[in-house]
C-alpha cells in the first residue's frame, strides 16, 4: 500500500477504533505517516517504544496501597488509562522489542486493560515493525501479538508520491529531478547488510538532500547517506542539468528559449522534468508551448510527471488544448 492511501486508511481506522499493525523496510515513512494520519483524524498521539522498555512499562511498578500489593501504571501507560480525547497509542518498532516486552503488551492490546485498569475507551492502538527478512534487530512477532491486531499491511514506497511530498518539503529541484527520472531504483533500494552503508530509501535519500542543500557535493558525504552507487549516479546527473537551458526562461519565452540538443536524451528527459516540476496553472500553457518543441516521448513525459504532481492541471484550457492533439500519446 502507498503512503497517501495508508494514511487514509489509517484515518478511518483511528475514527473506528481499529488496531492496524504497519509492515515496511527501514527508511521507508512508517512513523511520519502514523503521525499525518492521526491529524487527519484529529487525535492526540502518545508514541511508544518497546525496543528500549522493560515489561514493567506495560504493566505498571509494584507498590503497596492501602496494605495491599498493586501495580500502579506510569509515564505513557498512564496516558493512556486517563485519556479524555481520542488518542492514538502508537507502538514503533515492536518487531525489535524482546518477547518479554511483546508478552506485557498483549494483554493491553486484546483486553484494553493492564491489571485491572482499564485503558481509556479514547484510545486506538497502531503499530509499526520492519520484518525479519530487514536485518533490523527484528526477533519476530509472537503469534498473539500478531493475531490481536485487525490486520497488517505492508507499506511500499511510490515515487510520485514521494515527489509530492519532497515539493511540499521545499528540497532542491535537482534532487526531485533525479527521482523523477531515475525513479523507483534510486528512490528505494533497500538492502540489507552487515557492512556500515547505507542504500536508497525515502528517508536515506531525504538526508541526502539535506546535505546537498548545505553545500555538500562529494562523492564520501553524500555516499554515506544514501549509498556510494547513488551519489555517482547523482553527482553525473549533476552534471547534466547544470549544462540545461534556464527552465524559467523557457516558460518566460517558450518558442525561442533554447532546445537541448536532441542527440542527449538524458539532457532532454532533464528539461522535461524541469519543466515538469515548475508546471502550475498560470503558466502550464506556456510550459505545453516549450514542450511540444521536445521529441514526443519527452513532451509527454513531462506532461504525466507534472498531472501526477499536481493533477488540477487537467482542469486548465492549456491541458485541453494539449490532450486534444495528443490523443493518441495518452491512450
Amino acid at each position: 500500500m502507498t503512503p497517501a492511501t495508508l494514511e487514509k486508511r489509517l484515518a478511518v481506522a483511528f475514527s473506528n477504533n481499529l488496531k492496524i499493525l504497519i509492515k515496511g523496510a527501514p527508511g521507508i515513512g512508517k512513523s511520519e505517516i502514523v503521525e499525518a494520519a492521526a491529524r487527519r483524524a484529529n487525535c492526540d498521539l502518545v508514541i511508544m517504544h518497546p525496543a528500549v522498555s522493560d515489561p514493567t512499562d506495560f504493566k505498571g511498578l509494584p507498590a503497596i496501597v492501602n496494605s495491599k500489593a498493586e501495580f500502579l501504571p506510569y509515564g505513557q501507560l498512564r496516558k493512556l488509562i486517563e485519556a479524555t480525547m481520542p488518542t492514538v497509542a502508537f507502538i514503533d518498532d515492536i518487531g525489535q522489542s524482546p518477547h518479554a516486552v511483546q508478552a506485557g503488551l498483549m494483554q493491553m492490546l486484546q483486553a484494553r486493560e493492564i491489571d485491572g485498569q482499564k485503558i481509556s475507551d479514547y484510545v486506538t492502538f497502531c503499530g509499526a515493525t520492519n520484518d525479519t527478512s530487514h536485518m533490523a534487530g527484528v526477533q519476530s512477532l509472537l503469534e498473539p501479538v500478531k493475531s490481536r491486531w485487525h490486520t497488517i499491511i505492508e507499506l511500499t514506497a511510490d515515487k510520485m508520491e514521494w515527489i509530492q511530498w519532497a515539493h511540499k518539503k521545499g528540497l532542491r529541484e535537482e534532487i526531485l529531478a533525479f527521482v523523477s527520472f531515475r525513479g523507483m531504483e534510486v528512490l528505494h533500494n533497500f538492502k540489507p547488510t552487515r557492512d556500515l552503508t547505507n542504500s536508497p530509501s525515502p528517508r536515506t535519500v531525504a538526508n541526502a538532500a539535506a546535505l546537498f542543500a548545505a553545500g555538500f557535493q562529494d562523492m564520501e558525504t553524500l555516499g554515506g547517506a544514501a549509498g556510494a552507487g547513488w551519489a555517482a549516479e547523482f553527482l553525473g546527473f549533476l552534471k547534466v542539468y547544470r549544462t540545461l537551458p534556464d527552465p524559467d526562461e523557457c516558460i518566460k519565452n517558450p518558442t525561442t528559449a533554447r532546445i537541448p540538443s536532441g542527440e542527449d536524451a538524458a539532457t532532454l528527459f532533464a528539461i522535461a522534468v524541469a519543466l515538469s516540476l515548475r508546471a502550475t496553472k498560470g503558466n502550464f500553457a506556456a510550459v505545453t508551448t516549450y514542450l511540444k518543441r521536445l521529441p514526443k516521448e519527452h513532451e509527454v513525459f513531462a506532461v504525466r510527471d507534472a498531472l501526477a504532481r499536481e493533477s488540477s492541471l487537467d482542469r486548465t484550457a492549456a491541458f485541453t488544448n494539449w490532450a486534444s492533439e495528443n490523443i493518441k500519446a495518452l491512450s
